[in-house]
């Protein structure tokens, strides 16, 4: 038996917010943001009730991917700060109860990374089996690209050496050979530095990629998952307590496969882009059953394994586990344009402008979130309703400039516009009528709102630990789920419809002398004594409804 205190385990209830250094806060007017703004603004995080501060790529880079063609993976980029501003970043954080982690890159390198340099300069370079070569030229493998609007080949060739190498996203970034185990090695070597600077664990970037040894030596890596066991173990020795967040977007059965099976011994946690994908799909059928179907399909897992769940990212709001016509459905529904659309597969926009601003909608949605099982996360800006810049180029549409003030640049800088990472948002969704400054003094905000959600969530350990179960009712645009963990019970009772309802429940076990407290607002409902409670809820509604005993000492 395998015992474990619950702090042990702080990534099961975490509140995980993710940013990138540079177009989070400029502090030396440059402007591009950097670690000293980001120390400047962790109070926010804090107050905002972030648990865990997950930091894009910081290193070196050549900009070819907006920081994930990595030239150094030691390094911190100079135009960000040192490697003494991230280490003054973490110490900070930690002493506002935040843990750091940092996006883990190492499928790829940059094509001017030191290591490709000297494999594309000489067959006999020590970095040579780094990559992955053919000396023949390759067949079509159009259909194996990630960007297919930016590339049409997995392989490209290096004219120094007339061999081509592997690359499944940009050419610029060749993919690192993880069959030779001098790369394992510095692998490890580059996750024991980070983690011995402070970091408290990694989000491994493209983890089914990362594993691949298609145009390797196969027998040299018999096993995959051994070598991710391997780097599992590494965190656990090094930080005691660290984690693994993999991006591992595939079916729930495979994905199963990457959280180690019911042994939970690879990756900690991982994105569930299954039910973000549904969520999506329910949002536009306004019809709860794709998502109900989802989350019932989730495999079980171990206890020390956990869902990672999330509206948005900064990478495309990908549909590719939807059916070309449910994709149709979701398009027309919050990207109708082909400006919204991106690689043929997703959509490259903000909740906000999906919903047109609905501020009912907006909050319902977040709500939904946090009330699901799981570890909610959080992209920059999210906590405000920032929008896109549709005119930005690809995936650079949600990555625009922090917006703290209605002033210049939205308060991100006080540099030149044209200095700036990109340009601030316009229109609606502009630092003028959406920012920071304003919404703190504003109790009905949406920054608000999300300081509620966050505290409830945090207050109701059921949501992070505790079982699932769909309660059955007549009203199809309505999830209501339950919660339990332990004495804990909690009702989450959502309204993906725009008129209101009555949702009848029952909840076995219970009767009159139990009942509903709403955690979100003053009031609650009754149960019978059957355990039957009705459900009161307006149009894009919403309800947290604690199941209170009467001898519960619980505070509610």
């Amino acid at each position: 038996m395998r015992i474990t205190d619950t702090s042990d385990l702080w990534w099961k209830n975490a509140v995980v917010y993710c940013l990138d250094v540079e177009t989070f806060m400029d502090w030396n007017g440059d402007g591009v943001g950097d670690f000293a703004g980001l120390a400047q603004r962790l109070d926010h995080l804090a107050d905002l009730g972030v648990t865990c501060l997950w930091l894009m790529p910081f290193y070196p880079t050549a900009e070819r991917d907006d920081g994930y063609d990595i030239t150094d993976f030691y390094g911190v980029d100079p135009r960000l700060g040192t490697h003494g501003d991230l280490v003054e970043v973490i110490r900070t954080a930690n002493d506002r109860g935040m843990r750091v982690i940092a996006d883990l890159v190492v499928n790829h390198t940059s094509r001017k990374h030191p290591w490709f340099r000297s494999a594309e300069s000489s067959k006999d370079s020590p970095f040579r089996d780094f990559y992955v070569w053919r000396s023949d030229p390759p067949p079509d493998t159009s259909d194996q690209v990630v960007f297919p609007d930016q590339e049409d080949s997995i392989w490209t060739l290096s004219e120094k050496t007339g061999e081509w190498y592997l690359h499944k996203f940009y050419k610029e970034q060749p993919d690192l050979n993880v069959t030779n185990p001098k790369v394992r090695d510095e692998v490890a070597k580059i996750m024991g530095f980070w983690l011995q600077v402070g970091l408290s664990g990694f989000r491994v970037d493209a983890v089914p990629f990362f594993l691949e040894t298609a145009g390797a030596d196969g027998g040299a890596l018999p096993d995959p998952h051994e070598y991710l066991r391997d780097l599992r173990a590494l965190v656990g020795r090094r930080s005691g307590s660290g984690v693994l967040l993999g991006e591992v977007n595939l079916p729930y059965e495979e994905q199963v496969q990457f959280f180690g099976g019911t042994d939970g011994d690879e990756l900690t946690m991982q994105f569930d882009f299954i039910g973000m994908q549904a969520l999506y799909l329910s949002l536009a059928r306004v019809d709860a059953r794709p998502l109900t179907t989802a989350l019932e399909g989730r495999p079980t897992l171990d206890p020390d394994s956990q869902w990672a769940t999330f509206v948005r990212n900064h990478d495309e709001l990908t549909l590719d586990k939807l059916s070309d016509d449910e994709r149709a459905e979701v398009f027309a529904a919050f990207g109708p344009e082909e400006r919204m659309q991106v690689y043929g597969r997703g959509l490259r926009r903000r909740l906000p402008p999906m919903l047109e601003g609905d501020p009912r909608r907006v909050r319902m949605v977040y709500s939904l979130l946090f009330s699901l099982p799981g570890t909610p996360v959080l992209f920059y800006g999210e906590e405000i309703g920032m929008g896109e810049d549709l005119d930005a180029e690809g995936r650079l549409a949600v990555r625009t400039p922090m917006q703290w003030t209605s002033g210049r640049n939205g308060g991100f800088s006080d540099a030149a516009p044209g200095k700036l990472p990109g340009p601030v948002v316009s229109g609606g969704f502009a630092p003028e009528y959406v920012n920071v400054a304003d919404q703190r003094n504003d109790p009905d905000s949406l920054l608000s709102f999300m300081k509620l959600l966050i505290r409830r969530y945090r207050e109701s350990p059921e949501l992070g630990w505790g079982g699932f179960t769909v309660l059955e009712h007549p009203c199809p645009e309505v999830l209501a789920h339950l919660c339990t963990w332990d004495d804990g019970a909690l009702v989450a009772v959502h309204n993906l419809g725009s008129e209101p309802r009555t949702v009848p429940i029952t909840l076995e076990g219970c009767d009159s002398s139990h009942r509903l407290v709403d955690l979100l607002q003053p009031g609650g409902e009754a149960v019978a004594d059957t355990g039957g409670a009705e459900i009161q809820l307006d149009g894009y509604g919403y309800r947290w409804l604690r199941v209170v005993a009467q001898d519960s000492r619980r505070l509610v």
